[in-house]
């Protein structure tokens, strides 16, 4: 058996089958949305992303799901019919610009396209609950106050009512600040059965914590040290455009924080370092230490044992850009409860 299935079964096994559900996932790029949906109990009859790196990513990790390679603005639910009435439409969809700033940078839209097909598929699926995830600004800037009207009238109109909201991964053990935007909806009244989780209370994980064990693998002799003064929760990991540029751990002012706890965020390192290396951030970026992808995946909340697929670049990507699987679960475990409490 596959660590894939494997890791499928064991979190199966913590749910009765008899109350697992079905949901149809969109834009899934690496899986972290699909990954904590399935230990809240969801299992995907159809998961699609229009990248071949990110589907070689879930099929390695999940071969028994079916994932395909299509944009959601080419698929049709008429010729799939196992979506039909599934409990669930999720995705994580890609950064949606105001239509103000898209407009000053190229004219197609297209994360906004993604978006309107996305809500136009509500109509062919009809799903029990729908959950999107986006840009924090989605949900509370005037600048997007169109295309919420947009969305809300089209989902008035199918019979759902939803809620936005702007969740921190941090409170949902997730081991870095990482603002998201939320849409969640139900047909009928079943959202009256929803109730939005609750921030963790506890202390939150720190970077040296996470990251301690896989620091030192090679020797390095600072590791403890190192870990022991990034004492506090990773910045907002960006994953960066897919169009332009390296891996980096984002803009100058998530550099500058990266560097606070001794991280050199301007790169993304092939290995983590050896015994020979000298951590001193007085020497400026080359006295730094820099993450490698698997690093930042586990800042992610993704498990040690979810491969990534593809070259460095495109690898951090899809883990930069990824729902944080934490997070997911969390939010899937309450659209699930509401779900299951009107059977």
């Amino acid at each position: 058996m596959t660590w894939g299935n494997a890791a499928s079964a064991a979190v199966r096994g913590d749910i009765d089958s008899r109350f697992r559900l079905t949901s149809l996932e969109v834009c899934a790029g690496a899986g972290g949305l699909a990954v904590g949906l399935e230990q809240a109990g969801f299992d995907p009859v159809l998961v699609l992303d229009n990248r071949p790196v990110a589907c070689e990513t879930l099929r390695a990790n999940r071969p028994q799901w079916d994932v395909r390679e299509i944009d959601v603005l080419d698929f049709d639910p008429v010729d799939e019919k196992q979506v039909y009435d599934v409990h669930l439409l999720s995705g994580g969809l890609p950064r949606v610009k105001s239509p103000a700033a898209a407009g000053r940078t190229r004219g197609d839209d297209a994360e906004l396209s993604v978006l309107k097909a996305t809500v136009d598929l509500i109509y062919g699926v009809q799903p029990q609950a729908i959950l999107l995830e986006n840009v924090p600004d989605l949900v509370r800037k005037p600048d997007y106050q169109l295309v919420r009207k947009v969305i809300a009238e089209e989902l008035r109109h199918l019979g759902y009512r939803f809620q936005w909201r702007v969740v921190n991964a941090k409170d949902h053990g997730v081991p870095q600040s990482r603002e998201v935007g939320l849409l969640v909806a139900f047909k009928g009244d079943l959202i009256d059965r929803f109730e939005w989780p609750h921030s963790y209370a506890g202390p939150r994980r720190s970077v040296g914590e996470t990251l301690r064990a896989s620091m030192g693998v090679r020797g390095w002799h600072d590791a403890a040290k190192w870990a022991a003064q990034a004492d506090t929760i990773a910045p907002t990991i960006v994953g960066g455009s897919w169009d332009r540029g390296g891996a980096d751990l984002g803009p100058t002012g998530a550099k500058r924080k990266w560097a606070r706890i001794g991280v050199d965020g301007g790169t993304v390192a092939d290995q983590v370092p050896d015994a020979e290396f000298v951590w001193d951030p007085a020497l400026g970026r080359h006295g730094l230490v820099p993450l490698t992808v698997a690093q930042v995946a586990l800042l992610q909340g993704f498990d040690p044992e979810w491969r990534i697929a593809g070259r460095k670049t495109a690898q951090y990507r899809q883990v930069g850009n990824a729902t944080p699987p934490p997070l997911a679960r969390t939010l899937g475990e309450a659209i699930a409860a509401a779900l299951r409490s009107a059977r």
